[in-house]
């Protein structure tokens, strides 16, 4: 049996346990199976329906889900699965998540989460889903995590245009525009999000997963702010409508459709939100970064907005950029006594020979106010951490360099100093 893990985020059948169900698909067949388990995450989805499906090309190359007589499986109060995939660990996958009336998902919306006709849901209390409510996303079983969210919905909606359907290339191409639509590092889709209503206990999450979790909230948040939306169906819905129709989404509100915009800025608000919520010093420094990524990506779609002319849409994504690391400059959403650093972890070592990321333990940064006595350091055990933010600065110039830590204990010499005044 081989393993292939499947993680499900999101914000009148006949249904067993994920024990059993998984027991029952492969129960009397010699035929090989791959085991597909995960979690659902957008706050946490309880007793969700889930079923998998094979990704099959007819003779004219046209991918569609092959379509099993399959009971779905039901995920557990942490969101857990597991699901018994017949065949070998080849090929791709469609997976789907059906809500019912006795789904429920942790509310993953700071303050309080609202749905039309019901009593508001506090930050980290369950709330029922309607019966509407669907996620789908799609991955290579041999050696993809599935993320199941809002965004990868989208995806596979985007995916469905091409003429080829399903297929791996449109899919992938599909979740490579939906993470530039957003502003999301390549790849990141493909990242487990967070639990938001739990970040005290997830000091290894990365900057990049906590924005693909923030920007999935922002559906939900959308109900919050605008009467138009009763429930995250209603806006889910309509983002879908938009992909399925037209390959793309409209940029500022039209007063019908939701818009890009009205995403990026609740997740920026969500993100801002999120830092009064959480004790951990490290979690909250990532929740800075994601803010300023967003407000970033924010302003561009303002930028493209005013440099068109009637409805805009994005299709492709416009381009973004990260802070320099040469010299930081000062944003309205950084607090003035901070600086944020990022940095790209090196592939070679001094003496020219490779190095993976499996040989990187961490990094060390140094700071101080002379670039010739940096007397401050802050050490970072995570090889995936490419940003930190430093802050309680005084007045003045501060300099920083940071140097490379493997695991056999070695140092690199440091980098070039760079500074910022605050």
């Amino acid at each position: 049996m081989l393993p292939a893990v499947v993680l499900l985020s999101g914000c009148g059948l006949d249904i067993t346990s994920g024990e059993s169900t998984s027991a029952a698909q492969s129960q009397g067949s010699n035929e090989p199976t791959v085991e597909i388990a995960g979690a659902a995450m957008k706050g946490v989805i309880q007793q969700g329906l889930v079923t998998a499906n094979r990704l099959i090309s007819d003779k004219d190359g046209h991918y569609a889900p092959q379509r099993e007589a399959a009971k779905p499986v039901l995920t557990a109060d942490d969101g857990s699965y597991e699901w018994q995939l017949r065949g070998k660990a080849d090929g791709w996958a469609l997976v789907e998540l059906q809500a019912d009336a006795d789904t429920r998902m942790i509310c993953d919306v700071v303050p309080q989460c609202e749905q039309s006709g019901a009593e508001a849901v506090a930050f980290g209390q369950p709330m029922g889903l309607d019966n509407n409510f669907s996620l789908r996303g799609a991955g290579d079983l041999r050696m993809e995590t599935v993320n199941l969210t809002p965004l990868t919905h989208l995806a596979v909606a985007l995916a469905e245009r091409s003429t080829s359907g399903l297929s791996p290339e449109a899919l992938s191409g599909a979740y490579e525009t939906v993470e530039d639509w957003f502003g999301l590092a390549a790849g990141s889709l493909r990242l487990t999000p967070p639990d938001l209503t739990r970040l005290d206990e997830s000091d290894d999450v990365s900057a990049d997963a906590l924005q693909v979790a923030i920007a999935n909230a922002a559906f939900l948040a959308l109900v919050n702010e605008n009467a138009q939306w009763d429930t995250i169906s209603d806006v889910l819905n309509n983002m879908t409508a938009q992909v399925s129709e037209t390959g793309q989404i409209s940029l500022i509100g039209d007063g019908v459709n939701v818009a890009l915009a009205d995403l990026v800025s609740a997740a920026a608000v969500q993100a801002s939100e999120l830092q009064t919520r959480v004790d951990s010093s490290i979690i909250n420094q990532r929740l800075v970064v994601v803010e300023y990524r967003t407000v970033q990506r924010f302003k561009t779609v303002a930028d493209v907005y005013g440099d068109s002319s009637g409805d805009a849409t994005a299709d492709t994504g416009a381009e973004t950029s990260e802070p320099p690391t040469t010299e930081v400059t000062p944003e309205e959403t950084i607090p003035a006594d901070a600086a944020l650093l990022s940095w790209t972890a090196p592939l070679t070592r001094e003496n020219g020979d490779s190095l993976s990321m499996g040989e990187i333990a961490g990094f060390e940064v140094v700071y101080g106010t002379s670039a010739e006595t940096l007397d401050q350091s802050l050490a970072i055990g995570d090889a995936s951490v490419d940003e930190l933010l430093v802050d309680e600065l005084t007045a003045g110039t501060w300099y920083f360099a940071i140097r490379t830590l493997d695991t056999d204990g070695n140092r690199s010499r440091l980098s070039d100093v760079v500074y910022k005044q605050i």
